[in-house]
This record gives C-alpha cells, structure tokens and sequence, in this order.
C-alpha cells in the first residue's frame, strides 16, 4: 500500500471513527465537565493515520444532518437508530475544530452520507490513477475495494484488500452489495432475508454468482430459508439500493481540494488546553509525535536514504570502552549528541544515559543511571561527567543535536555546560520549511530519511504503566537511543546541504535561530517570580465574581443552567429566548462559539454575562488555580518553556505556562500580571516595541504618507483618520481615531469591509467607503497588497525581511475560502514574521550585554513584542537606556523603531 512512488490518498470515515471512538472508550472528562472521550479516540486514530502513511491528500467524511436519498427510497431506513446522546454531541463541534486545525480536508455534504461522498471521491482518485486507503470500521465500504482501493481498520490495525475480503466475508469485493442486501444490517434497518446470516449468504454467492442468478434459482433453494428467500424477492431490489454506495455524488470540492494544509497550532494548542489533552499540549513541541498534520505541498520534498537499517551500535559499561570513545569524541569534526532522562520536565529532569554518534551508521549509548532488578553495573555518572564535561563544556568541539535546549538544561541540572553547538536539526527543519507542522525526530527521519525510528512507547510501554527510562532494560534502552544520535547525524548531513544552498535561510539558521538556543534556555532557567499568596486572594475573588455571574445569568434566563455547557447556552439563547441565529455548528445547531456570542453581547445582556464567566473561568482553572502549583520548590520561581519551532511566522511561543495568553485588556488579566514580582533589591522592566507590524507595513510598503507620519513621531491612528476623513489632525476625534485604528491594523490582517462594519457598528458601505479612503490615501499599501498576492500565487510562498520563509499550501486551492484565506495569511505573515525575526535579534544583542556587562540585570519573559527583565535598583536607569537601544537598533527600517519602557515592582506597575 505505500510502496507506491507518491504516498496514498487517505480517506477518514469520520462518523464510524466518531461512534466507535465514544463506545470503545471509558467515559473521559475535563475538569470543567465536558466529555472528550470520542474526541479523544478520533483525534488518536488520526494521529495513527498521518504518522504511518505521511499523506499529502486526506478527506476526513462526517455525515452531515438530514435526510438523504436512502430515507426516500425507505421511509423507515435507520429507523432502529437510537437519537445520539448528549454526552456525544457535545463533542462533535470541538472535534470537528480540532480536525480542521490539523490541516486536514473535512467534508460534510447535505443530504448525502459519508459513505457516498467516500465512494465518489475514491473513483475519482482511481480514474486519476492514485492509490486510496479508506479508514473504516463500516463493513459496507468492503464494496468499494479493488487493486486502487483498501480500507485499514486503526482499532484493529485490520486490512481488507482484494486477498482479504475474501477471508472476512466468504464473498469478492464485487460481491458484498448482494451480500448485504442478503443479510441486511439492523442498525440501518435494511430488510434483507430472515433467517439468512452471512454463512448461508456466502454459500449462494460462491454458487450462482450474483443476486440476480440466485433470484432467477431461487425455486432451487430447499427448507425454510429457501421460503424465507422467495417470501423476501419482492423487497430485495430495496435492499440492495440501500446497500449500494453511490459513486456519482455532486460534489463542490475535487481532489485538489484533498490537500493537507499546514496546522494551525496555535489553535491546536487552545482546544488541548481547553480539553486538557496535556501530552499533546507537549509534543507540540518537537520532542514526540505531534497531533498535527504534515503538508509537502509548497515544502521541501521527501527523500529517502537506503542504508538506515545498517548500523553498529554499542554500549558503553566500562572504563576502557569510555576511553576509546573519548578519543574518538575529541578527534570527530562533528558530534551527534543526545541525553535519556527521567521527565520532560527540563528543571527537573536528571540524566539517565548519554548517546553519541560521529559517523553514519556508528553510535553508542553510555548509560550512567539504569535502575531496575538485575541492571548492570554501569560507570557513576559524577565521574562519567568528569570526563566527559571538558568535552561537553568546549566551544571548540562542534556538537549537532535535536532540540538541544532541552538537553542543554538537563546538563545544566548536573552542572555540566553544554557549548559548541554546531547545529540542531530540529531548527534546520523549521527554517527550511517553518510551515511544516511537525518537527520531531521521529517524523523528519520518516520524511527525508525513509527510516522508521524506534518510538519511545516501544521501549518504555505507555498509559499509567508507562515506565521512566532509567527503569528500562539496556538491552532495549541502548538500540533506542543510539539510534537517536545516529538519526540526528543522518538528518542533519541531509538538511544541512538543503540550507547551504539557500543563502537567506542558512543565514537566518545561524545567526539568528541558533544563537537563540542559549538565550532562550537561560530565560527559562531563571524563571519568573510569582506572589503565591495573592494569587491565591485573587483565585477567590473569581471564584465569588463567577457566582455572582452565574446568579445574574439564571436570574435573566429565568432558571438555573449550566454556563459551562454549550447545550444549554444554545437552549437557553435560541430555544427559550429566541435570541438571532447568527451562525451555525457542522451539523446545523446555532453556535454559542464565542464570535457568535460577542456579537449577541452588544444587544443583549445574558451573552454578555457568559462570556464574563467564561473569561473568569479561563482566568482561574489557567492562572491563579494552577501557577501556584508549578512553582519549583527549588527555586522558587515559575519556569515556561519556549517554543522555537511551532508557530509558522517565526513567532515564539511558551507553555507551561503559556505566558503569551494572559490578556491585559481587562481589569482581571492585568490582576494577574501582578502578582508577576521581582525579588527584594529589584524591580520589574518591560520594554515593548510599539505598533511594530504597523511600522514594518510602512517599511515594505514604502507609502510616503505612512513613512513619514512615523518619521515624524505623528500619532499614526491620529494621522490615518486625519487623512480618511480629510480633517486636520487636531480636529480628530475618539470615535474617528478608534476607527483609524481598526483600518490601520484591521487591513493588516486581512479584514474584509463587512469585518470593519462588524468591529466599528457602522454599516457595510460606510465602512467599504473607509477602506477606498485608506487605499486612496495611501495607494503604497494597496499596491504591496497586491503584488504580495501575486508573488505568493507565482511561487507559493512568501518571506520576511530577513529572508524567513512561509510557504502557502492553500494559494492556488481551487476552493476559493481556503486561497482567500492563504492570500490574507502572504500579505499578514511578512509583517509578523519579521516582527518576530526582529525582536530574536533584540534578545540575542540584550542577551550578550547582560552576560558581558550588567550582572544585575536578568531577562525573565518574552511575550509577543515586549521583553520582560528583572533589575537590581541601582541599574534600572542604565538598564532602561541600553536595552530601549538595543532593541530600537536591532533592525535598520524606513521608519524608526520605537520602544517604550516602564519599570514597577511588578509586571502590571511596568506598563
């Protein structure tokens, strides 16, 4: 099946997946009471089907609400059906955003099932000669299985092809319609014949053939069944047309539609923490298997290399075999380098084994920590890092790993320094392509090596019996991680040629993404001081306010209900008080998303109150419950962890705890920004670029109208208005500058008129006539607009001011929402990509001033464009001057960079 030159079209039956996901599994719950058991189950099977097959095209099938042609032909069709439970149904609308955030295809087609708009699809990818797999635990799609066409099963990790059908059902693929219009299907109420169960049906079909010879014998077939049979001719032709899947569907999508497009992980990252998927929140980052979709489309392709299976891997036991590869260490021009650990958990991970691989093919793995019954003997690891910590520590001996941020802490938990680092082919990948959803070890290997990597779960089992790798025997603990070390130099000697040949991105790698490695691990080493008490005050001050909502909102709903479930919000809002449908879920529900209830907020009060609580309720369970809980006891600061290689402008992002989310428009976020404290003898500075992706608009652009406004030090909402509305500056008012800011940042981003009406109140023409004024005013943003998008279309990707690249799976996508979407994305993602590539250059310039020069100086956060620092008193002065230097020096643009700087004794106070 994946021997083919390209990989296989994957099809998704989504509603088998959803059903069977909810039935296999026990009953899952999120603290907040929402289920996501089947969420969790589709979401898993998934996952299986992209880390086996790397698929470029999927279609992931839901039945959509409604009847269908089935139900005509059939008045009691599915009539045996009970309704869906509502602990299911809550999940489907979740599930089906988590779907469409990993990139994948998602088809629901009104008035036709999920097996019809598969059948279809499936003859159009064997009339365009490609290969399909079908992931189905529904044994009617058995029909459709030919030398194009096999269906897998992910709960069994069963295959039906051409060999197999035969084997399951006693019949040929091309046999299973009569097959089934014999035995019927309960669950579907498809008549079918009493009494005939699929032995007997089997039987006939390998004797006459099809349904139709055995109608025409049917005076042959003996005993009670045979009267069961002629009882039955009349309402077999209805059977076997409810059995039949239909290939010839109407569909507004074809198979170019089919392709995998690049996560939305940010989004991704959202519904894992709002369902408390906790491990996928994890691999997000490129240590594990991620929950994403990759796309080749618009990347770099896949390679393979042969001889990944040849290898000579050792284990290091004794003093005399440490010698030897100390040695070879000290003479290798390059070491692949990797550490096994006891936790993910960098601040509290302790080294269990090291492996290190200098040639392809040829790696060790050194344990110094293995602890079960009958381990062996192994070399201490105080001495083994006696030895080996020179080597480590040495600039000079040039080191190549994945991810090694995280190794660089673990060493640093033991007191060993990790310089030298040479290279990090985690990196290597994201700059080569920072659109590609994932970037783990074991996916790049599978995709430019052809090599399937030992998983983790291999060696260590997984669930609540999952052991830590110092409880894994060495017999397989040792293949596991050499192979890691020997992979890494593999990968890195095929990535690396990939980025020589590209200047502008080789020159990204190594001035910028690989120097951060240390300025990152040293933000997330120092931590941030967090005021436990206070937020453990302001934790019951929410938890008061959230009652006094929720009494507010059953007194104007006329009775209690639950604010958390989105059920009964939409029976509340929609069905009691019969507030505007303004847009609907996948299966035609009215949505209580929240864009659907911020627009209801502004004429009606109950919305309004759900989504204070909601707010509230983030607020609490994500900040004042949990920070006091991830306060290293050690320390005694709070320690994120920063992510390089997620978000596909460039940008950073940060987790446990995700520093980026704490909103400061409201009275209650900007609370927890204070309980955010220096230590006694400090204060808190934060230094934020101000209005710089409006800056760096101006720069691309050129427009001289926005060039000098901001040369000018003008107040550029000021400015824009006084140029829409064709009034002096001076004459401007509030309501004319707020709605200058939303055009100035609302085009940016792609808003469309109708957005601008919607965001300003005002209507649609009035605020199509803003946006001709904004283009007439400065025509220079119109045209970069424009040229942007032809750039983008002519080759499929578009770049920063520093050359970072952004390829655009979607911007020749026939289907006009998905490359309308793609276009928004080329004109936006230049602004943020460089505003991300530009504040990196102000952390690198910032970091070598602290390590140099200014002890009493630490950079504690970064968050989006502002950089977070903890002062000794005496230096906040010069501390405020160097840095606003620094970062407003960091890039040369048309425009200047400016950076506004406070100081307090926390967050909150130092804006």
């Amino acid at each position: 099946m994946t021997s083919d030159q390209h990989p296989p079209f994957i099809m998704v039956d989504g509603s088998s997946y959803l059903y069977r996901a909810f039935h296999a599994l026990p009953p899952l719950t999120s603290s907040k009471g929402q289920d996501t058991g089947a969420i969790y189950g589709v979401v898993n099977m998934l996952r299986k089907l992209l880390d086996t097959y790397h698929p470029q095209r999927v279609a992931v099938v839901f039945d959509a609400k409604g009847k269908t042609f089935r139900d005509e032909l059939f008045e009691a069709y599915k009539a045996n059906r009970p309704s869906m439970p509502p602990e299911l149904s809550s999940q489907i609308e979740p599930l089906l955003e988590i779907v469409r955030a990993m990139g994948l295809p998602l088809l629901q087609v009104p008035g036709v099932e999920a097996d019809d708009v598969i059948g279809t699809l499936a003859k159009k990818a064997e009339a365009a000669g490609w290969h399909t797999v079908i992931s189905t635990g529904d044994k009617d799609l058995a029909q459709l299985v030919n030398s194009h066409v096999t269906l897998i099963n992910t709960m069994n990790d069963s295959v039906l092809d051409e060999q197999t059908v035969p084997e399951k059902f006693g019949v040929r693929p091309d046999q299973i319609i009569d097959y089934l219009a014999l035995v019927g299907d309960t669950s579907d109420n498809i008549p079918g014949v009493p009494k005939v169960g699929p032995k007997t049906a089997a039987k006939w079909l390998a004797k006459y053939g099809t349904l139709d010879n055995l109608v025409a014998h049917a005076d042959e077939i003996k005993g009670k069944v045979g009267e069961s049979l002629r009882a039955s001719l009349d309402q077999l032709e209805l059977s076997k047309q409810l059995a039949t899947i239909r290939c010839d569907v109407d569909l507004d999508v074809g198979l170019d539609d089919m392709q995998v497009s690049a996560a939305d992980t940010e989004a991704l990252r959202r519904w894992f923490e709002d369902l408390e998927f906790r491990t996928w929140l994890r691999q997000l980052e490129g240590g594990g298997s991620q929950a994403v979709a990759s796309t080749e489309e618009g990347g770099p392709a896949q390679e393979s290399e042969a001889d990944t299976e040849q290898n000579d891997y050792q284990t290091i036991l004794t003093q005399e075999d440490l010698d030897i590869w100390l040695t070879r260490l000290r003479e290798a021009k390059l070491i692949a380098f990797d550490t096994e650990t006891t936790s993910l958990d960098y601040m509290q991970a302790e080294v269990v084994g090291l492996s290190f691989a200098v040639e392809s093919g040829q790696a060790t793995y050194l344990p110094v920590a293995h602890d079960y019954p009958g381990a062996p003997d192994q070399l201490r690891r105080d001495d083994v890092f006696r030895q080996l910590g020179p080597l480590l520590a040495d600039p000079d001996v040039a080191k190549v790993g994945h991810h090694l941020k995280y190794d660089r802490s673990v060493l640093a938990n033991h007191g060993v320094e990790l310089n030298g680092i040479a290279h990090d082919t985690m990196l290597e990948s994201y700059v080569l392509d920072s659109t590609a959803s994932r970037h783990d070890l074991d996916s790049l290997c599978q995709k430019y090596l052809g090599h399937t990597n030992i998983k983790f779960q291999d060696v260590a089992g997984k669930g609540a019996k999952q052991l830590t790798f110092n409880q894994v025997p060495l017999e397989t603990a040792a293949p596991y991680a050499a192979e890691d070390a020997d992979m890494t130099l593999r990968l890195h000697r095929k990535l690396w040629p990939k980025l020589e040949a590209e200047a502008r991105l080789r020159e990204l790698y190594e001035t910028l993404e690989l120097p951060l490695i240390p300025v990152l691990g040293d933000i997330e080493r120092t931590g941030v001081r967090v005021d436990v008490e206070m937020l453990k005050q302001q934790g019951s001050e929410l938890a008061a306010r959230m009652q006094e909502v929720e009494a507010e909102a059953h007194t104007l709903a006329g009775e209690p209900f639950n604010l958390g479930s989105p059920k009964q919000i939409q029976a509340i809002l929609f069905d009691k008080q019969q507030l505007p449908v303004l847009a609907k879920t996948p299966k035609g529900a009215p949505s209580t998303a929240e864009p659907v209830l911020q627009e209801l907020a502004l004429d009606y009060p109950l919305p309004k109150l759900i989504l204070e609580y909601r707010s509230l309720s983030k607020l609490k369970s994500t900040y004042t419950d949990k920070l006091p809980q991830m306060v290293d006891p050690r320390t005694g600061r709070v320690h994120t962890s920063y992510h390089q290689a997620v978000a596909a402008t460039g940008r950073l992002s940060s987790s446990d705890p995700n520093l980026q989310n704490i909103p400061i428009r409201t009275a209650e976020g900007r609370r927890i920004r204070q309980a955010f404290v220096a230590e006694p003898g400090c204060l808190i500075l934060a230094a934020d670029y101000s209005q710089i992706e409006l800056r760096i608009m101006a720069h691309l652009s050129g427009d001289e109208g926005l060039v000098q406004a901001f040369a000018k030090g003008e107040d550029i909402h000021r400015a824009t208005a006084a140029e829409v509305f064709g009034i002096d500056p001076d004459a401007v008012t509030t309501d004319q500058r707020r709605s200058a800011k939303a055009i100035n940042f609302g085009l940016i981003y792609g808003m469309s008129a109708f957005g601008l009406a919607k965001q300003l109140g005002i209507p649609r023409g009035e605020a199509q006539q803003y946006v001709d004024l904004y283009f007439e005013r400065y025509p220079g943003v119109k045209a970069y607009m424009e040229s942007t998008r032809e750039l983008a279309h002519d080759q499929g990707y578009v770049e920063t001011l520093f050359g970072r690249r952004l390829y655009l799976p979607d911007i020749r996508a026939r289907n006009a929402q998905r490359r309308q979407a793609a276009e928004r994305t080329a004109i936006n993602a230049p602004m943020q990509g460089t505003a991300a590539d530009i504040i990196k250059k102000a952390m690198l310039s910032v970091h070598e001033w602290i390590k140099t020069k200014m002890d009493g100086v630490r950079m504690i956060m970064q968050v989006h464009d502002e950089l977070v620092f903890e002062v000794a008193e005496p230096d906040v002065a010069t501390a405020r001057d160097e840095i606003c230097r620094r970062m407003e020096t960091a890039a040369v643009l048309s425009v200047p960079l400016l950076v506004e700087a406070g100081v307090g004794d926390n967050w909150d106070e130092a804006h």
